[in-house]
This record gives C-alpha cells, sequence and structure tokens, in this order.
C-alpha cells in the first residue's frame, strides 16, 4: 500500500504507478518481488523491502555489458525479470518496477559516465571510455530520496575487485567512485534527469551512434553469427 502523499513530496507522486517499460503491474514483475521478499516479515518496512529489492536485482542478475539489444519491447520489466543477466539500464527498469509494485516511489535516472576501468575488449568495442546513459534508480522512502544503481552483481564486484555497492535506506547507492585499490572507477559527467518511463527510442539512437561497432557486435550475436572469437564469449566487466 502506497504511504499517504503528506509523509512524501508531491514530486514523488509521479513514480508511483506503472508505465508501459516500467510495467510493475505484470505477473512477471509480482512475481519477481514475491521470491525477493518471501522470507520478509508481513510487517517488513517500506525501507526494509527496498533494500532486499535492490539486493535482489543487483545479485539475481548477473551483469553483463554484452547483453545489449536493439528491441524496445526487450527493455520491459516484465521480460527482464526473467532474465539471467542484464547491463545497467535493464536492471534499473526492473528496480523501479519492483520498488513501484510495493508502492514505494522509483524514478528512472540517467547520466553520462566515465569508466576508468574498461577492459580492453569492450573499450575497442566502444571506442571510447564514456558510457552513455548509464541507469540508476531515484526512490523515496517518506519524505527522503535516495539513488542507488543495482548494476554490477556482488559475484562481479569481487572478481574484478571493485568495491560492492550496498544500499541501507539511509544513504545513496550510486558511486563506484574507486576500486578496492583506491584507483579511481567510475566518474559521473552528466546526468540526464528522471523519468516516470523509459526512452527507450531516444536511447536506442543515441547508443547505436554512439557506439556503432558495439552495435554490430551485438547485431551478429542476437543473429548468431560467429565473428571474431576473442569477442565470442566475453565476460562480464565492471563497465556500466
Amino acid at each position: 500500500m502506497s504511504e499517504p502523499m503528506s509523509e512524501r513530496s508531491a514530486e514523488a507522486e509521479r513514480f508511483v504507478s506503472p508505465a508501459h517499460y516500467v510495467d510493475s503491474d505484470s505477473r512477471e514483475v509480482q512475481a519477481f518481488v514475491m521470491r525477493a521478499l518471501r522470507n520478509m516479515a508481513p510487517d517488513a518496512s517500506k525501507k526494509d523491502m527496498a533494500v532486499r529489492l535492490f539486493q535482489a536485482v543487483r545479485d539475481d542478475l548477473r551483469y553483463d555489458p554484452y547483453t545489449f539489444s536493439l528491441t524496445a519491447e526487450d527493455y520491459r520489466a516484465s521480460v527482464i525479470a526473467d532474465m539471467d543477466s542484464a547491463f545497467c539500464v535493464p536492471k534499473a527498469i526492473l528496480l523501479a518496477a519492483c520498488l513501484r509494485a510495493v508502492g514505494i516511489p522509483a524514478a528512472l535516472g540517467f547520466a553520462d559516465v566515465r569508466n576508468h576501468l574498461n577492459t580492453p575488449k569492450l573499450a575497442e568495442l566502444m571506442g571510447t571510455d564514456l558510457f552513455i546513459y548509464h541507469g540508476y534508480v531515484q526512490l523515496w522512502l517518506g519524505e527522503s530520496s535516495f539513488k542507488v544503481t543495482p548494476a554490477f552483481n556482488m559475484e562481479l564486484c569481487q572478481r574484478f575487485g571493485v568495491k560492492p555497492l550496498e544500499f541501507d535506506g539511509e544513504q545513496d547507492a550510486l558511486f563506484h567512485e574507486f576500486d578496492d585499490t583506491n584507483r579511481r572507477h567510475m566518474e559521473y559527467v552528466n546526468d540526464r534527469g528522471l523519468f516516470v518511463d523509459a526512452p527507450m527510442q531516444e536511447f536506442l539512437t543515441a547508443f547505436g551512434e554512439t557506439y556503432p561497432k558495439l552495435k554490430e557486435f551485438n547485431r551478429r550475436r542476437i543473429s548468431g553469427e560467429f565473428f571474431d572469437a576473442g569477442f565470442a564469449s566475453p565476460e562480464g566487466s565492471p563497465a556500466k
């Protein structure tokens, strides 16, 4: 049940209802939420549910920057909920949908970030260390808002020596600023703002124009073509 408007800002009310991509009322999203919260007490607080849902989206979907889809409908939360892996944009969409499903206002946020620890294979495909439309979520608990990104699963962080993001319901979980050896990892260079629903056509167009080689890689991957064995089965990387 949603909290009364008096307990949260009027701005948050824009981000409670289902949307086309953030289809929080779908059977698939509802099932994901039920699995994530199945061991919680019936009277669990919104904060505790938000923390658990953040963890579920972060860790139940393995981060993989090579899973970029060229089809807009693949970015509906109801589709993402059944995936084994995804990158930051789908994971942000799913988290927003899960939060709305339990009455927690959640907006989609997008920002351009510079990644200083990109892998050579992904850097070659991208041609830059700038990642456009990095996905995050802004959520509201009472009158407080928090920005979080569930992109990197715990196992991946441990493998690449990146400090995992933890959300405790008290502060943001947004910045992978440094790795475990204090090398700069990620910096936000341009915030594109908050959205009720994912601007998929804008995103897909901008992605294709910015990363034509990566777009072609994904087209061939999706079609099942075999090319360049060096990219055939890449592991996930701490990229975006």
